[in-house]
């Protein structure tokens, strides 16, 4: 399952989804966040670069530094991380408010300059992001976390386009965590009250 960092499950009396557990960041995130499904270029983009940074290490961790990961890559703004450098680079790389990977940071910036090739090619980010479900969201029906796959045959392309458009460092576990967590799919479990009020909202 392409859970967001791979939380261990437990305390689901409720219903909702297990991966969250009771830290009240990581339930927020779940109750507001996780799912709904995400139209616009900046916050896409910015979900996709923390989702390679969450690569072998927990989705809280990545939480409890968004900010930090806010301030240091300029909102995440790809005209302005475009623009960032081998200066930038080393710069972040003493940054304490966020992951300090030069291969992850380097891919950002490659990343942006992707993003904005997108832009100026004609479709965008975001459609280029949701034409992988013909614009729709998808909804899986699952009762269990067991029955929730961690990549997909859906993953599996956009991961190569993604590739061949110039974006690093996601490979199809990553797109599926980031395909989740935008919306793209609906993931949460059936026996979870945010399944319906996703749904019905998208």
């Amino acid at each position: 399952m392409a859970e967001p960092g791979g939380a261990e499950p437990g305390g689901a009396e409720d219903g909702i989804c297990p991966w969250c557990g009771t830290d009240p960041l990581y339930r927020a995130y779940h109750d507001t966040e996780w799912g709904v499904p995400v139209r616009d270029e900046r916050p896409l983009f910015e979900m996709l670069v923390l989702e390679s940074f969450q690569s072998g290490l927990s989705w809280i961790t990545i939480l409890r530094r968004r900010e930090g990961f806010r301030r240091a890559f300029a909102g995440f703004d790809p005209d302005i991380l475009a623009r960032f450098g081998p200066a930038d680079v080393d710069r972040l790389l003493v940054d304490p408010g966020i992951i300090r990977h030069r291969g992850k940071i380097e891919a950002t910036v490659a990343n942006a300059r992707a993003a904005l090739a997108l832009r100026d090619s004609g479709p965008g980010l975001a459609a280029f992001l949701w034409a992988a479900v013909d614009g729709q969201p998808l909804t899986n029906h699952f009762t269990t976390g067991t029955e929730v796959p961690g990549k997909t045959a859906l993953s599996d392309a956009l991961a190569r386009r993604l590739k061949q458009a110039g974006f690093r460092h996601l490979g199809s576990t990553t797109v599926y965590a980031f395909m989740q967590a935008a919306g793209l799919v609906n993931d949460h479990l059936t026996t979870c009250p945010r399944h319906a009020e996703i749904s019905v909202g998208a």
